[in-house]
Protein backbone atom coordinates (compact mmCIF):
# COMPACT_ATOMS: atom_id res chain seq x y z
CA UNK A 1 0.00 0.00 0.00
CA UNK A 2 2.98 2.20 0.86
CA UNK A 3 4.66 1.68 -2.41
CA UNK A 4 1.28 2.50 -4.02
CA UNK A 5 1.22 5.83 -2.44
CA UNK A 6 4.97 6.40 -3.15
CA UNK A 7 4.22 5.72 -7.09
CA UNK A 8 1.41 8.17 -7.04
CA UNK A 9 3.05 10.56 -5.28
CA UNK A 10 5.93 10.51 -7.24
CA UNK A 11 3.95 10.41 -10.52
CA UNK A 12 2.04 13.55 -9.50
CA UNK A 13 5.58 14.76 -8.66
CA UNK A 14 6.80 14.38 -12.42
CA UNK A 15 3.52 15.75 -14.12
CA UNK A 16 3.82 18.76 -11.89
CA UNK A 17 7.02 19.21 -13.21
CA UNK A 18 6.10 18.69 -17.23
CA UNK A 19 3.56 21.08 -16.56
CA UNK A 20 5.91 23.58 -14.94
CA UNK A 21 8.59 22.66 -17.71
CA UNK A 22 5.93 23.19 -20.46
CA UNK A 23 4.77 27.01 -18.86
CA UNK A 24 8.37 27.78 -18.48
CA UNK A 25 9.29 27.19 -22.46
CA UNK A 26 9.81 30.73 -24.49
CA UNK A 27 6.11 30.88 -26.89
CA UNK A 28 6.56 28.73 -29.87
CA UNK A 29 7.03 31.30 -32.68
CA UNK A 30 9.91 32.93 -30.33
CA UNK A 31 11.29 28.96 -30.04
CA UNK A 32 11.56 29.19 -34.18
CA UNK A 33 12.70 32.61 -34.12
CA UNK A 34 15.57 31.48 -32.40
CA UNK A 35 16.15 28.47 -34.82
CA UNK A 36 15.44 30.36 -37.94
CA UNK A 37 18.19 33.73 -38.03
CA UNK A 38 18.69 36.45 -40.61
CA UNK A 39 22.63 35.44 -40.83
CA UNK A 40 21.95 31.57 -42.21
CA UNK A 41 19.09 33.11 -44.52
CA UNK A 42 21.99 35.04 -46.02
CA UNK A 43 24.36 32.45 -46.09
CA UNK A 44 22.26 30.21 -47.97
CA UNK A 45 21.02 33.01 -50.31
CA UNK A 46 24.48 34.33 -51.04
CA UNK A 47 25.59 31.41 -52.16
CA UNK A 48 22.79 30.52 -54.21
CA UNK A 49 22.72 33.81 -56.04
CA UNK A 50 26.61 34.01 -56.17
CA UNK A 51 28.56 34.31 -59.94
CA UNK A 52 29.73 30.70 -59.13
CA UNK A 53 26.34 29.20 -59.96
CA UNK A 54 25.92 31.41 -62.76
CA UNK A 55 22.23 31.85 -62.83
CA UNK A 56 20.99 28.24 -62.17
CA UNK A 57 19.61 28.20 -65.75
CA UNK A 58 17.60 24.90 -66.14
CA UNK A 59 19.62 22.66 -66.77
CA UNK A 60 23.18 23.57 -66.23
CA UNK A 61 26.02 22.79 -63.64
CA UNK A 62 24.97 25.54 -61.66
CA UNK A 63 21.87 24.52 -61.47
CA UNK A 64 23.03 20.97 -60.47
CA UNK A 65 25.48 22.58 -57.43
CA UNK A 66 22.68 24.72 -56.32
CA UNK A 67 20.56 20.61 -56.47
CA UNK A 68 23.73 19.17 -54.07
CA UNK A 69 23.98 22.44 -51.98
CA UNK A 70 19.75 22.36 -50.64
CA UNK A 71 20.31 18.47 -50.38
CA UNK A 72 23.14 19.03 -48.14
CA UNK A 73 21.66 21.67 -45.91
CA UNK A 74 18.22 19.24 -45.83
CA UNK A 75 20.56 16.74 -44.75
CA UNK A 76 21.91 18.91 -41.77
CA UNK A 77 18.86 19.62 -40.82
CA UNK A 78 17.61 15.83 -40.19
CA UNK A 79 15.00 15.05 -43.08
CA UNK A 80 14.27 12.16 -44.15
CA UNK A 81 15.22 11.72 -47.86
CA UNK A 82 12.43 10.55 -50.15
CA UNK A 83 13.32 11.29 -53.43
CA UNK A 84 14.46 8.41 -55.96
CA UNK A 85 17.98 8.90 -55.08
CA UNK A 86 18.34 9.80 -51.45
CA UNK A 87 17.01 13.48 -51.68
CA UNK A 88 16.80 13.76 -55.41
CA UNK A 89 13.52 13.05 -57.46
CA UNK A 90 14.89 12.48 -60.69
CA UNK A 91 13.36 13.54 -63.96
CA UNK A 92 12.61 12.42 -67.35
CA UNK A 93 13.28 14.84 -69.99
CA UNK A 94 15.12 15.68 -73.04
CA UNK A 95 16.55 18.80 -74.72
CA UNK A 96 15.41 18.79 -78.50
CA UNK A 97 16.88 20.45 -80.88
CA UNK A 98 15.52 21.38 -84.53
CA UNK A 99 17.71 19.72 -87.01
CA UNK A 100 17.66 22.08 -90.07
CA UNK A 101 19.60 19.25 -92.39
CA UNK A 102 17.27 19.59 -95.65
CA UNK A 103 14.40 21.82 -94.75
CA UNK A 104 12.22 22.05 -97.47
CA UNK A 105 8.84 24.15 -97.74
CA UNK A 106 7.16 24.29 -101.45
CA UNK A 107 3.19 25.20 -101.79
CA UNK A 108 2.45 24.62 -105.77
CA UNK A 109 5.78 25.76 -107.55
CA UNK A 110 6.78 28.54 -104.86
CA UNK A 111 9.83 27.07 -103.13
CA UNK A 112 10.30 28.54 -99.59
CA UNK A 113 13.87 30.56 -100.36
CA UNK A 114 16.82 29.90 -97.92
CA UNK A 115 16.42 32.06 -94.92
CA UNK A 116 12.49 32.29 -95.21
CA UNK A 117 11.36 28.99 -93.41
CA UNK A 118 11.98 28.19 -89.74
CA UNK A 119 11.07 25.31 -87.61
CA UNK A 120 9.06 25.84 -84.57
CA UNK A 121 8.19 22.59 -83.39
CA UNK A 122 10.09 19.82 -84.74
CA UNK A 123 9.15 16.16 -85.95
CA UNK A 124 10.13 14.43 -89.00
CA UNK A 125 7.98 15.04 -91.94
CA UNK A 126 7.72 14.64 -95.74
CA UNK A 127 5.23 15.39 -97.41
CA UNK A 128 4.66 15.50 -101.08
CA UNK A 129 1.93 17.42 -102.68
CA UNK A 130 -0.58 16.89 -99.84
CA UNK A 131 -3.66 19.42 -99.68
CA UNK A 132 -3.59 22.80 -98.12
CA UNK A 133 -6.81 24.37 -95.98
CA UNK A 134 -5.89 28.13 -95.17
CA UNK A 135 -7.00 30.19 -91.75
CA UNK A 136 -6.22 33.80 -90.39
CA UNK A 137 -4.95 33.90 -87.30
CA UNK A 138 -6.93 37.06 -86.32
CA UNK A 139 -10.18 35.51 -87.48
CA UNK A 140 -10.86 33.68 -83.58
CA UNK A 141 -14.11 32.43 -84.47
CA UNK A 142 -13.03 30.72 -87.72
CA UNK A 143 -10.12 29.08 -85.35
CA UNK A 144 -12.90 28.16 -83.32
CA UNK A 145 -14.95 26.35 -85.65
CA UNK A 146 -12.40 24.09 -87.58
CA UNK A 147 -13.08 19.93 -87.24
CA UNK A 148 -11.10 17.33 -87.65
CA UNK A 149 -12.90 16.06 -90.77
CA UNK A 150 -12.27 19.53 -92.64
CA UNK A 151 -8.23 19.60 -91.60
CA UNK A 152 -7.09 16.25 -90.24
CA UNK A 153 -4.03 14.90 -92.79
CA UNK A 154 -3.99 18.32 -94.63
CA UNK A 155 -1.70 21.06 -94.22
CA UNK A 156 -2.52 24.16 -92.18
CA UNK A 157 -1.77 27.13 -93.48
CA UNK A 158 -2.06 30.02 -91.02
CA UNK A 159 -1.64 33.72 -92.32
CA UNK A 160 -0.64 36.43 -89.73
CA UNK A 161 -1.33 39.30 -90.21
CA UNK A 162 0.98 42.24 -90.20
CA UNK A 163 2.22 43.24 -87.00
CA UNK A 164 0.21 39.54 -85.63
CA UNK A 165 3.48 38.60 -83.98
CA UNK A 166 2.82 41.35 -81.31
CA UNK A 167 0.63 42.08 -78.38
CA UNK A 168 -1.15 39.81 -76.37
CA UNK A 169 -4.10 38.89 -78.29
CA UNK A 170 -1.88 37.58 -81.36
CA UNK A 171 0.03 35.81 -78.61
CA UNK A 172 -3.42 33.89 -77.05
CA UNK A 173 -4.26 33.44 -81.00
CA UNK A 174 -0.96 31.66 -81.69
CA UNK A 175 -1.12 29.39 -78.35
CA UNK A 176 -5.19 28.63 -79.60
CA UNK A 177 -4.00 27.47 -83.09
CA UNK A 178 -1.25 25.41 -81.62
CA UNK A 179 -3.38 24.20 -79.00
CA UNK A 180 -6.02 23.43 -82.22
CA UNK A 181 -3.34 21.63 -83.79
CA UNK A 182 -2.77 18.64 -80.93
CA UNK A 183 -7.19 18.34 -81.38
CA UNK A 184 -7.41 18.40 -85.38
CA UNK A 185 -3.94 16.41 -86.39
CA UNK A 186 -3.18 18.47 -89.47
CA UNK A 187 -0.14 17.14 -91.35
CA UNK A 188 2.04 19.82 -90.47
CA UNK A 189 0.79 23.63 -89.46
CA UNK A 190 2.49 26.40 -91.17
CA UNK A 191 2.18 30.02 -89.79
CA UNK A 192 2.91 32.35 -92.65
CA UNK A 193 4.43 35.62 -92.11
CA UNK A 194 5.65 38.73 -93.42
CA UNK A 195 8.73 38.60 -91.91
CA UNK A 196 11.01 36.51 -89.90
CA UNK A 197 9.40 36.28 -86.26
CA UNK A 198 11.78 37.75 -83.52
CA UNK A 199 13.91 35.38 -82.02
CA UNK A 200 14.77 35.86 -77.96
CA UNK A 201 18.75 35.35 -78.24
CA UNK A 202 18.48 34.24 -74.58
CA UNK A 203 16.24 31.17 -75.51
CA UNK A 204 17.84 27.68 -74.71
CA UNK A 205 16.98 24.51 -76.58
CA UNK A 206 13.63 23.62 -75.72
CA UNK A 207 13.01 20.51 -72.79
CA UNK A 208 10.72 18.03 -73.14
CA UNK A 209 9.48 15.27 -70.81
CA UNK A 210 10.51 11.91 -71.86
CA UNK A 211 7.76 9.97 -70.06
CA UNK A 212 4.87 11.97 -72.22
CA UNK A 213 4.33 11.17 -75.73
CA UNK A 214 6.40 13.45 -78.15
CA UNK A 215 4.43 16.01 -80.66
CA UNK A 216 3.21 14.47 -83.53
CA UNK A 217 2.36 17.99 -85.57
CA UNK A 218 5.05 19.74 -86.93
CA UNK A 219 5.03 23.58 -86.80
CA UNK A 220 6.76 25.99 -89.71
CA UNK A 221 7.17 29.32 -89.76
CA UNK A 222 7.27 30.51 -93.71
CA UNK A 223 8.21 33.93 -94.57
CA UNK A 224 9.29 33.84 -98.23
CA UNK A 225 7.11 36.64 -100.49
CA UNK A 226 5.79 34.13 -103.52
CA UNK A 227 4.57 32.38 -100.91
CA UNK A 228 3.09 35.07 -98.46
CA UNK A 229 1.72 35.88 -101.22
CA UNK A 230 0.03 33.19 -102.77
CA UNK A 231 -1.89 32.60 -99.76
CA UNK A 232 -2.99 36.20 -99.37
CA UNK A 233 -4.68 35.68 -102.44
CA UNK A 234 -6.51 32.52 -101.28
CA UNK A 235 -9.60 32.56 -99.96
CA UNK A 236 -10.71 30.68 -96.15
CA UNK A 237 -10.84 27.09 -96.22
CA UNK A 238 -9.70 24.62 -98.52
CA UNK A 239 -7.38 25.99 -101.49
CA UNK A 240 -6.12 24.64 -104.78
CA UNK A 241 -2.69 24.18 -104.08
CA UNK A 242 -0.62 21.65 -103.09
CA UNK A 243 2.42 21.19 -100.70
CA UNK A 244 5.38 19.71 -99.90
CA UNK A 245 8.17 19.82 -97.23
CA UNK A 246 10.76 18.28 -95.94
CA UNK A 247 11.92 18.74 -92.17
CA UNK A 248 14.27 16.20 -90.53
CA UNK A 249 13.85 14.19 -87.15
CA UNK A 250 14.97 16.70 -83.97
CA UNK A 251 18.08 15.98 -82.08
CA UNK A 252 17.24 14.51 -78.74
CA UNK A 253 19.29 14.00 -76.24
CA UNK A 254 18.74 13.36 -72.32
CA UNK A 255 19.25 15.91 -69.67
CA UNK A 256 19.69 15.46 -65.89
CA UNK A 257 16.96 17.39 -63.86
CA UNK A 258 16.50 17.24 -60.33
CA UNK A 259 13.57 18.03 -57.40
CA UNK A 260 15.12 17.94 -53.82
CA UNK A 261 12.61 16.26 -51.67
CA UNK A 262 13.04 16.31 -48.07
CA UNK A 263 10.35 14.96 -45.05
CA UNK A 264 9.47 15.48 -41.71
CA UNK A 265 7.24 12.82 -40.55
CA UNK A 266 3.88 13.60 -38.76
CA UNK A 267 3.01 11.82 -35.45
CA UNK A 268 -0.43 11.51 -35.34
CA UNK A 269 -2.13 7.95 -36.24
CA UNK A 270 -5.16 9.46 -38.19
CA UNK A 271 -3.13 12.67 -39.58
CA UNK A 272 0.70 11.91 -40.34
CA UNK A 273 -0.03 10.20 -43.80
CA UNK A 274 -1.36 13.54 -44.92
CA UNK A 275 0.75 16.28 -46.37
CA UNK A 276 0.93 19.26 -46.73
CA UNK A 277 3.92 20.89 -49.08
CA UNK A 278 6.17 23.59 -48.90
CA UNK A 279 8.12 24.49 -52.20
CA UNK A 280 9.92 26.93 -53.84
CA UNK A 281 11.94 26.77 -56.78
CA UNK A 282 15.71 27.01 -57.25
CA UNK A 283 16.53 27.74 -60.83
CA UNK A 284 16.27 30.81 -62.47
CA UNK A 285 17.60 32.78 -66.14
CA UNK A 286 21.41 31.96 -66.15
CA UNK A 287 23.46 33.98 -68.58
CA UNK A 288 22.69 36.58 -71.12
CA UNK A 289 25.12 35.94 -74.13
CA UNK A 290 26.91 38.51 -75.31
CA UNK A 291 25.73 40.87 -72.86
CA UNK A 292 27.87 44.17 -72.56
CA UNK A 293 28.70 44.46 -68.35
CA UNK A 294 27.10 42.28 -65.96
CA UNK A 295 25.48 38.98 -67.77
CA UNK A 296 24.36 36.73 -64.49
CA UNK A 297 21.20 36.48 -63.46
CA UNK A 298 21.72 35.66 -60.19
CA UNK A 299 18.00 35.86 -58.78
CA UNK A 300 18.57 36.55 -55.66
CA UNK A 301 15.23 37.22 -54.76
CA UNK A 302 13.50 35.26 -57.28
CA UNK A 303 14.05 32.92 -56.25
CA UNK A 304 16.82 32.35 -54.11
CA UNK A 305 15.35 33.78 -51.52
CA UNK A 306 12.01 30.87 -51.61
CA UNK A 307 14.78 28.16 -52.07
CA UNK A 308 16.75 29.19 -49.02
CA UNK A 309 13.41 29.96 -46.95
CA UNK A 310 12.40 26.36 -47.57
CA UNK A 311 15.39 25.34 -46.76
CA UNK A 312 15.45 27.28 -43.17
CA UNK A 313 11.82 26.60 -42.18
CA UNK A 314 12.68 23.27 -42.64
CA UNK A 315 15.26 23.85 -40.25
CA UNK A 316 13.26 25.20 -37.70
CA UNK A 317 10.40 23.29 -37.83
CA UNK A 318 13.00 19.68 -37.63
CA UNK A 319 14.20 21.04 -34.57
CA UNK A 320 11.46 21.98 -32.47
CA UNK A 321 10.96 19.52 -29.79
CA UNK A 322 7.06 18.96 -30.84
CA UNK A 323 6.71 17.46 -34.28
CA UNK A 324 3.67 17.95 -36.77
CA UNK A 325 0.63 15.51 -36.78
CA UNK A 326 0.66 15.78 -40.29
CA UNK A 327 3.44 15.26 -42.31
CA UNK A 328 5.14 18.51 -44.36
CA UNK A 329 7.34 17.80 -46.86
CA UNK A 330 9.91 20.08 -48.62
CA UNK A 331 10.74 20.37 -52.11
CA UNK A 332 12.68 22.90 -54.12
CA UNK A 333 11.48 22.45 -57.89
CA UNK A 334 13.58 23.25 -61.28
CA UNK A 335 12.65 24.85 -64.26
CA UNK A 336 10.13 27.12 -63.06
CA UNK A 337 11.17 29.88 -65.03
CA UNK A 338 10.79 27.32 -67.76
CA UNK A 339 6.96 27.16 -67.36
CA UNK A 340 7.18 25.04 -63.99
CA UNK A 341 8.85 22.14 -65.46
CA UNK A 342 9.60 20.86 -61.84
CA UNK A 343 6.34 20.92 -59.96
CA UNK A 344 4.28 19.77 -63.05
CA UNK A 345 7.10 16.52 -62.74
CA UNK A 346 6.38 16.39 -59.13
CA UNK A 347 2.43 16.24 -59.42
CA UNK A 348 2.80 13.77 -62.18
CA UNK A 349 4.69 11.76 -60.57
CA UNK A 350 4.22 12.48 -56.86
CA UNK A 351 6.11 11.27 -54.10
CA UNK A 352 3.10 10.75 -51.77
CA UNK A 353 -0.46 10.97 -52.99
CA UNK A 354 -2.23 13.63 -54.34
CA UNK A 355 -5.53 13.19 -52.66
CA UNK A 356 -3.81 13.27 -49.53
CA UNK A 357 -1.76 15.98 -49.87
CA UNK A 358 -3.77 19.33 -48.44
CA UNK A 359 -2.36 22.03 -48.86
CA UNK A 360 1.18 23.27 -51.49
CA UNK A 361 2.47 26.79 -49.57
CA UNK A 362 4.77 28.53 -52.19
CA UNK A 363 7.63 30.63 -51.77
CA UNK A 364 8.80 33.13 -54.01
CA UNK A 365 10.24 36.70 -53.54
CA UNK A 366 10.36 36.94 -50.17
CA UNK A 367 13.74 38.67 -49.68
CA UNK A 368 13.08 42.31 -51.22
CA UNK A 369 11.34 44.86 -49.67
CA UNK A 370 11.75 47.74 -52.02
CA UNK A 371 8.62 46.88 -53.88
CA UNK A 372 8.09 49.04 -57.40
CA UNK A 373 4.95 50.16 -55.61
CA UNK A 374 7.19 51.71 -52.38
CA UNK A 375 8.49 49.53 -49.03
CA UNK A 376 6.90 46.61 -47.78
CA UNK A 377 7.85 45.80 -44.70
CA UNK A 378 6.56 43.31 -41.87
CA UNK A 379 4.32 41.51 -44.59
CA UNK A 380 3.40 39.03 -47.05
CA UNK A 381 0.53 38.79 -50.10
CA UNK A 382 -1.08 35.68 -50.93
CA UNK A 383 -2.31 35.00 -53.91
CA UNK A 384 -5.51 33.86 -54.80
CA UNK A 385 -6.30 35.28 -51.08
CA UNK A 386 -9.78 34.40 -51.54
CA UNK A 387 -9.37 31.11 -53.41
CA UNK A 388 -8.94 28.71 -50.14
CA UNK A 389 -9.04 29.37 -46.83
CA UNK A 390 -5.27 29.06 -46.22
CA UNK A 391 -5.07 33.11 -46.22
CA UNK A 392 -6.68 33.12 -42.04
CA UNK A 393 -3.75 30.61 -41.36
CA UNK A 394 -1.35 32.88 -42.00
CA UNK A 395 -3.09 35.72 -40.63
CA UNK A 396 -3.70 33.96 -37.25
CA UNK A 397 -0.11 33.79 -37.64
CA UNK A 398 0.79 37.35 -38.22
CA UNK A 399 -1.07 38.35 -35.38
CA UNK A 400 1.23 36.61 -32.90
CA UNK A 401 4.50 38.09 -35.07
CA UNK A 402 3.57 41.35 -35.97
CA UNK A 403 3.52 40.48 -39.76
CA UNK A 404 0.82 41.56 -42.00
CA UNK A 405 -0.80 39.05 -44.36
CA UNK A 406 -1.81 41.56 -47.35
CA UNK A 407 -4.41 41.08 -49.96
CA UNK A 408 -3.27 42.48 -53.02
CA UNK A 409 -6.26 43.57 -54.86
CA UNK A 410 -5.00 43.46 -58.59
CA UNK A 411 -2.05 41.34 -58.70
CA UNK A 412 -3.36 38.54 -55.58
CA UNK A 413 -5.55 36.75 -58.63
CA UNK A 414 -3.47 37.66 -61.72
CA UNK A 415 -0.32 36.45 -60.08
CA UNK A 416 -2.24 33.06 -59.06
CA UNK A 417 -1.00 31.52 -62.43
CA UNK A 418 2.20 32.30 -62.46
CA UNK A 419 4.06 30.66 -60.07
CA UNK A 420 4.50 26.52 -59.21
CA UNK A 421 1.62 27.03 -56.81
CA UNK A 422 -0.99 26.47 -60.25
CA UNK A 423 0.52 23.29 -61.22
CA UNK A 424 -0.43 21.78 -57.56
CA UNK A 425 -4.35 23.86 -57.86
CA UNK A 426 -4.91 22.12 -61.53
CA UNK A 427 -4.31 18.85 -59.62
CA UNK A 428 -6.60 19.99 -57.25
CA UNK A 429 -4.50 20.69 -54.19
CA UNK A 430 -5.75 24.00 -52.03
CA UNK A 431 -2.23 25.92 -52.79
CA UNK A 432 -0.87 29.92 -52.77
CA UNK A 433 2.13 31.38 -53.32
CA UNK A 434 3.21 33.71 -50.83
CA UNK A 435 5.66 37.13 -51.73
CA UNK A 436 6.55 39.84 -50.27
CA UNK A 437 6.87 41.58 -53.51
CA UNK A 438 5.43 41.45 -56.67
CA UNK A 439 7.27 43.43 -58.91
CA UNK A 440 10.51 44.85 -57.58
CA UNK A 441 13.74 46.75 -59.19
CA UNK A 442 15.94 44.24 -61.04
CA UNK A 443 12.87 41.50 -61.55
CA UNK A 444 14.06 39.30 -63.99
CA UNK A 445 17.62 41.08 -64.24
CA UNK A 446 21.02 40.81 -63.39
CA UNK A 447 21.42 43.10 -60.87
CA UNK A 448 18.79 41.04 -58.60
CA UNK A 449 21.86 39.90 -56.58
CA UNK A 450 21.84 38.54 -52.96
CA UNK A 451 23.47 41.95 -51.53
CA UNK A 452 19.90 44.10 -52.03
CA UNK A 453 17.92 42.03 -49.49
CA UNK A 454 16.14 42.64 -46.41
CA UNK A 455 17.08 39.62 -44.32
CA UNK A 456 16.08 40.67 -40.99
CA UNK A 457 12.55 40.83 -42.63
CA UNK A 458 12.86 37.87 -44.37
CA UNK A 459 13.79 36.21 -41.00
CA UNK A 460 10.31 37.69 -39.29
CA UNK A 461 8.58 36.90 -42.50
CA UNK A 462 9.99 32.84 -42.86
CA UNK A 463 8.94 32.77 -38.59
CA UNK A 464 5.24 33.91 -39.63
CA UNK A 465 5.20 31.22 -42.71
CA UNK A 466 6.56 28.75 -40.29
CA UNK A 467 3.90 29.10 -37.89
CA UNK A 468 1.31 28.63 -40.31
CA UNK A 469 3.08 26.10 -41.83
CA UNK A 470 2.78 24.39 -38.43
CA UNK A 471 -0.82 25.26 -37.60
CA UNK A 472 -1.94 23.79 -40.93
CA UNK A 473 -0.21 20.64 -39.90
CA UNK A 474 -1.24 20.28 -36.80
CA UNK A 475 -5.39 21.12 -37.68
CA UNK A 476 -8.14 18.29 -37.63
CA UNK A 477 -9.72 20.51 -40.37
CA UNK A 478 -7.64 20.67 -44.00
CA UNK A 479 -7.56 23.34 -46.14
CA UNK A 480 -10.63 23.89 -48.45
CA UNK A 481 -11.02 25.80 -51.59
CA UNK A 482 -13.59 28.41 -51.48
CA UNK A 483 -16.19 26.68 -53.86
CA UNK A 484 -18.39 30.47 -53.81
CA UNK A 485 -15.42 32.03 -56.06
CA UNK A 486 -16.16 31.23 -59.47
CA UNK A 487 -12.50 31.23 -59.98
CA UNK A 488 -11.99 28.31 -58.12
CA UNK A 489 -14.28 25.75 -60.03
CA UNK A 490 -11.75 23.96 -62.32
CA UNK A 491 -9.52 23.53 -59.12
CA UNK A 492 -12.66 21.95 -56.64
CA UNK A 493 -13.63 19.44 -60.17
CA UNK A 494 -9.82 18.47 -60.15
CA UNK A 495 -10.12 17.90 -56.05
CA UNK A 496 -13.34 16.03 -56.18
CA UNK A 497 -12.41 13.50 -58.87
CA UNK A 498 -9.30 12.30 -56.42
Amino acid sequence: MGIVRLAKTLFTALAAAGILAAQSQPPLAQRIAARLRPNGLKADISFLASDALQGRATPSPGLDMAAEYIAAQFRRAGLEPVGDDGYFQNAGYQTVKPNPEGLAFTLDTAKAGEGTVAIQEAVATDLNRAAAFKVTLSDTAALDALTAEEVRGKVLLVEVPDGGGAGMAAFQAQRRILTLAAKLEPAIVVMVRAAAQQTNPNARVPLRDATAPAPKVPILNVWDKAIRDAVAAAKPGPIEAAVSAHLAAPIVQPVKLRNVAGVLRGTDPQLKDTYVVVTGHYDHLGVRPNAQGDSIYNGANDDASGAASVIAIANALAELEEKPKRTIVFVTVFGEELGGLGARWYTGHPIFPIARTVADINLEQLGRTDDNEGPKVAQFNLTGFDYTDIAATFAKAGAVTGVQVIKHEKNSDSFFGRSDNATFADAGIPSTTLSVSYIFPDYHQPGDEWQKLDYDNLAKVDVTVALGILDMANSAQAPQWNKENPKTARYVQAREKQ
